[in-house]
């Protein structure tokens, strides 16, 4: 298969499909065998997201007129030419002929021209492209106009350091398991292997890997040692204050991650129950259990409709990982900036409420939950905490004292890129006795 053709495809299934990038990746890599070929195809289609906004605005000046709706995925290629020929350390010369035979691995032989065409125009343009882009505040930024005006809005300080986080490419974050090692000796088992690797600041089991690397190729990754999570997502396990004999739900659970750090960071709770409503996804929980050698109670259920599963149980702890925006994750899922829009804002809101609503009554007296969402938004985050403890007088936030993040209204917030996490927010709240 044609690299670039199969990263026009991906392109397109988010684009104009608008499919997830995860998903549009898993079909678009599917019939790409060799390696390099594979990591191209990645690097494409990720990078092409990345500046989604910027390449758009450029293509527009270089197509004498608009493409037909059928050709979307020409036009995706010609988004992932012009990404080769500002972003990538390729030769021109091989960015352009290679992008130009994609167009016949499209079966579009007649389109070698234009794409010739636009490729050697952004060539000879390019001071004029890249000050056009800087018209434009989704262009120059590139994000989505909505989301930079709602983070000037909430983030008037930060907003621009927001969106430039957006735009990095994420490191590669570990977490030790430590009932099966312990940080300092999986360092050392790295260095072995020639992997450069720090300690992840802010955490206990967490390490940052100095170049990526395939999962495949971290020692011991197979046996459970290690998993992949940002930072950021570590905090979750340590704010529960787990004790032996708790029991423990966590409500919107897949893949797993924090289901597992809560088993790995103390193997003495009661019970731990993981549910998540998407059926498909209750695999990915199982599978990274067991990898890591761990157990729990894993359930196909809707945690905003507790009577058809609860069946009697209460929690001391329940983590509440809501369904959110995801902007504060951009900068490890571009394909957010498209996909997202607007009208979701409100929606996932309600949901969010809903889920805060059915899991409150789940809590014992004295118990904690505690709220995290990925998302960036005030109204998601402590707008929405606000709102529940006014409506609740039982609820009592418990304020997070931390070297993380900074407080909030209600809660802590951690802004993307911030000592290189990705951008999480977090309420604990107890049940009065």
């Amino acid at each position: 298969m044609n690299a670039r053709a199969s990263a026009a495809r991906v392109l397109d299934r988010v684009v104009s499909g608008r499919r997830s990038l995860n998903d549009a990746l898993a079909v678009g890599l599917h019939k790409v065998a060799d390696g390099r070929e594979r990591a191209l195809v990645q690097e494409l289609s990720y990078g092409s997201l990345r500046w989604y906004y910027q390449l758009e605005v450029m293509l527009q000046h270089l197509l004498n007129k608009p493409l037909k709706k059928r050709d979307s995925d020409l036009r995706c290629l010609l988004l992932a030419g012009l990404y080769q020929l500002t972003r990538m350390a390729l030769p021109s010369h091989v960015a352009v002929n290679e992008t130009v035979q994609a167009a016949r691995a499209l079966d579009k032989a007649w389109a070698t021209g234009l794409v010739n065409a636009v490729l050697r125009g952004y060539q000879r343009r390019k001071v004029q492209l890249e000050a056009d882009v800087g018209e434009s505040p989704a262009a120059l930024y590139a994000h989505p106009g909505w989301l930079i005006e709602r983070l000037k809005h909430d983030w008037p300080d930060d907003w621009e350091a927001i969106l430039q986080a957006g735009n990095q490419r994420p490191p590669l974050s570990l977490r030790v398991n430590r009932q099966q090692i312990t940080r300092a000796d999986y360092l050392e088992m790295l260095q072995r292997e020639g992997v450069e690797a720090t300690s992840l600041l802010h955490t206990s089991d967490g390490i940052r890997v100095g170049v990526p690397v395939p999962v495949s190729a971290l020692p011991g990754f197979g046996a459970g040692l290690v998993s992949v999570q940002d930072a950021a997502a570590q905090q979750a396990a340590g704010l529960l204050e787990l004790e032996p004999g708790l029991h423990v739900l966590d409500a919107c659970a897949a893949p797993g991650g924090k289901t597992a750090h809560i088993l790995e960071t103390e193997p003495g709770l009661a019970s731990v129950t993981a549910i998540d409503v998407d059926e498909r996804r209750l695999q990915l929980i199982e599978d990274n259990l067991a990898r890591l050698g761990l157990s729990a109670r894993v359930l196909h259920a809707d945690a905003a409709e507790p009577d058809g599963w609860c069946a009697g149980h209460s929690y001391e702890r329940i983590l509440l990982d809501v369904p959110c925006s995801a902007t504060g994750v951009i900068r490890r899922h571009p394909d957010i900036k498209l996909l997202r829009r607007p009208a979701d804002i409100g929606p996932l809101v309600t949901r969010q409420t809903q889920l805060l609503e059915a899991m409150w009554p789940l809590l014992t007296a004295g118990g904690m939950l505690l709220y995290t969402t990925c998302s960036v938004l005030a109204d998601e985050n402590e707008r929405r905490i606000g709102a529940f403890l006014e409506d609740h007088p039982d609820a009592m936030e418990q304020k997070i004292t931390a070297s993380w993040g900074r407080p909030c209204a209600h809660g802590r917030q951690i802004l993307p890129g911030e000592d290189d996490m990705d951008g999480f927010y977090f309420a604990c709240m107890r049940k009065q006795l």
